[in-house]
């Protein structure tokens, strides 16, 4: 797991295919970048929330065993601010 801390504007610039992919889920942020090809709801689904807070989406269709399984690989720090629902 990473120490580094993230604005909100600093995942927001990570939401296409140049800049990568990037999400929040509570306060983490998650590069997904390398998880695209493996999202059973495809990647359309994490473009969609790419550089926002995916929190509600998240939980709406997840639980806690996901992040379980997947949320160290792709955990890249967290957010240094109050991240907005």
């Amino acid at each position: 797991m990473s120490d580094n801390k993230f604005s909100t504007a600093d995942v927001a610039s990570h939401r296409d295919e140049a800049n990568g992919y990037w999400l929040i889920i509570e306060n983490d942020v998650y590069d997904v970048s390398k998880f695209m090809s493996e999202h059973p709801g495809g990647d359309k689904v994490l473009k969609r929330f790419a550089g926002k807070n995916a929190t509600k989406a998240f939980w709406k269709y997840h639980n806690e065993s996901v992040l379980k399984r997947y949320g160290a690989k792709f955990k890249i720090g967290e957010v240094g601010e109050a991240a907005k629902l």
